[in-house]
């Protein structure tokens, strides 16, 4: 039956209801009052139902109506949703990529435009997150993390290798000699606990107590150290604009490789023309 019914009459209805008045739906639609009663009355004929109580003045709706509200509201919504991705004579399509605040600072946003100018008919969207990813909550179609590459239930590609280094300010810099000089130092720490335990023991030193302050992320937790809190261990790639600047100093040039970034997407999911584009626009930008 629904393939059957009348657009023309379902729009009708869908303007009656949101105004409660058949004149100011023929208002919107550019008709006579006549031709939305008309259209309205041959709709409840073809379902066998009331919509509407035809009140003396305007329109109260029945349960019936009421019932098919929502659904014929949400279809039109859909469509109008799908129709202005073709705007322009080209279909747009969104993306919604969430990335972790480091990279998106540290590597993403200077690489954007050329995105764009590969593919202007993709509508990029970018959240960031802390590394916890849901993407059925959050509505992503892919997803950029830090860690191995092994989450369950998805497929990853590699991007970038991210070894953790320790930086600091410059005035903090100029009284750090040796890794040992660190036992005088504030630490500032990820929410990974074990990070500078691995690059004590790649230094060849033991681990003292760590009490610095914790942060959900690497871009506040260098930030934090730019400003004199304390040294921070974190992946140099991704501060090289503030290492160029003076405004952040790599102390040393030991390293410890605890991840890297990688481009990630629930298996289940269909991979769109915009999911690939961009898939393979950032995989080969971290290549180069």
């Amino acid at each position: 039956m629904v393939r059957h019914l009348p657009l023309n009459a379902l729009r009708a209805f869908e303007s009656s209801a949101r105004h409660l008045s058949f004149t100011r739906a023929a208002r919107e639609l550019n008709v006579t009052q006549a031709a939305v009663s008309q259209q309205v009355r041959a709709l409840e004929e073809r379902l066998g139902a009331q919509l509407f109580k035809r009140l003396p003045r305007g329109l109260g709706m029945t349960d019936e109506g009421m019932a098919l509200l929502p659904a014929v509201s949400d279809a039109f919504d859909r469509i109008d949703a799908v129709l202005k991705q073709f705007e322009g004579g080209h279909f747009h399509e969104v993306l919604t990529v969430g990335v972790v605040g480091t990279f998106a600072v540290g590597w993403l946003m200077p690489r954007l435009k050329r995105f764009r100018t590969a593919h202007p008919f993709v509508e990029l969207r970018l959240l960031t997150h802390n590394n916890l990813v849901d993407f059925a909550a959050e509505g992503f179609d892919l997803a950029i993390r830090f860690g191995d590459g092994n989450w369950p239930g998805t497929q990853a590609a590699a991007l970038l290798d991210a070894p953790l280094t320790v930086l600091c300010a410059p005035e903090l810099a100029a009284r750090i000699r040796s890794p040992r000089d660190l036992a005088a130092e504030t630490l500032l720490r990820s929410y990974r606990a074990d990070e500078w335990a691995l690059w004590f023991a790649q230094a060849g030193l033991p681990v003292g107590a760590i009490r610095g302050p914790v942060f959900d992320s690497s871009r506040l937790m260098v930030e934090a150290a730019m400003q004199g809190a304390g040294v921070a261990l974190a992946p140099a790639r991704m501060f090289e604009r503030e290492l160029q600047s003076g405004r952040l100093v790599r102390t040393f040039d030991l390293e410890v490789n605890t991840g890297g970034y990688w481009l990630t997407w629930v298996k289940s999911k269909r991979t769109t023309p915009a999911m690939q584009a961009f898939r393979d626009w950032i995989v080969a930008e971290a290549a180069a």
